[in-house]
């Protein structure tokens, strides 16, 4: 499923400022050009001029919170129940549309949540697009690598949005513990949208969630420790393969003990449904 950026790809930093976070800014201008990079504006469907945009003032739009609050708990995402409610699913569809016609956040922090956002607001619509399935790939090989969505007027694809613009942009492992794929293992889609007040609390609450899971995130075991296939896909966000037990030692409750072997566990892409009511 990964596509590595293209060696070209150039975001241009802005090292006079940091976020409250500590993380660099970035430009919009080099957001956008990463955007630019990955959209295809002769694809068929709304395409607009970023020139006529202006940076959100949020992360997110108030319903957004609403349908999540609704929607979504520690089972999973109740996507019959959504699907069979019209006026939540255009409500949905709202929430993609600000993503559509609005630019990123100049501030860093509020810019990643606005970008991690977007990226799950947009699964989330695809998905219920063609519920009832079995799951995002199910008769769907392309889900995410067709261009379906529309950044900040740019038309591209989950894979390259995630891929081309959020990682190199940021920088920033934990968004995959954030970033929601519909798929059992998946992390768990968060039941709120991400904020610029709390983006590292619960950066840091979703990654130990994860990494402390043993049936999706990290499995400890007498003569070897078995991870996420997360981790070998991204093995190089986290520090590389050699890294990757100090990562997930740095939020397990209990360290994975030195000298293991590693394993890589098979990744379920069945959806993430919560079981109905």
């Amino acid at each position: 499923m990964t596509i590595i950026p293209p060696a070209s790809l150039q975001i241009p930093p802005r090292p006079a400022c940091r976020s409250a976070s500590g993380r660099p800014c970035r430009r919009v201008a080099g957001l956008l050009a990463a955007l630019a990079a990955v959209g295809l504006a002769s694809c068929a469907g709304t395409v607009i001029d970023p020139a006529h945009l202006n940076p959100a003032a949020t992360a997110a739009p108030p319903a957004y919170a609403e349908l999540l609050a609704t929607y979504v708990n520690d089972q999973g995402v109740r996507y019959q129940a959504w699907h069979d409610h019209a006026t939540d699913r255009q409500q949905l569809a709202t929430v993609v549309d600000f993503y559509r016609r609005t630019l990123p956040p100049e501030d860093t922090d509020t810019s990643l949540a606005w970008h991690l956002n977007a990226y799950n607001a947009w699964t989330l619509h695809n998905l219920l697009e063609k519920y009832p399935t079995r799951g995002p790939l199910h008769r769907d090989p392309l889900f995410f690598h067709g261009n379906r969505i529309v950044i900040a007027g740019q038309r591209t694809s989950l894979d390259k949005f995630e891929q081309q613009v959020i990682r190199p942009v940021f920088e920033e492992p934990r968004i995959h513990f954030a970033i929601n794929c519909a798929s059992e293992s998946c992390p768990p889609l968060f039941d709120r949208p991400f904020t610029a007040d709390r983006l590292d609390r619960d950066l840091d609450r979703l990654t130990v969630a994860f990494v402390n899971d043993d049936r999706h995130g990290v499995d400890v075991r007498e003569d070897r420790v078995r991870l996420s296939k997360i981790f070998d896909w991204y093995a190089g966000d986290f520090g590389g393969r050699d890294q990757l037990i100090n990562y997930v030692n740095r939020y397990r409750d209990e360290p994975v003990p030195a000298g293991l072997p590693v394993e890589m566990m098979d990744y379920s892409w069945a959806l993430n449904e919560a079981p109905a009511d």
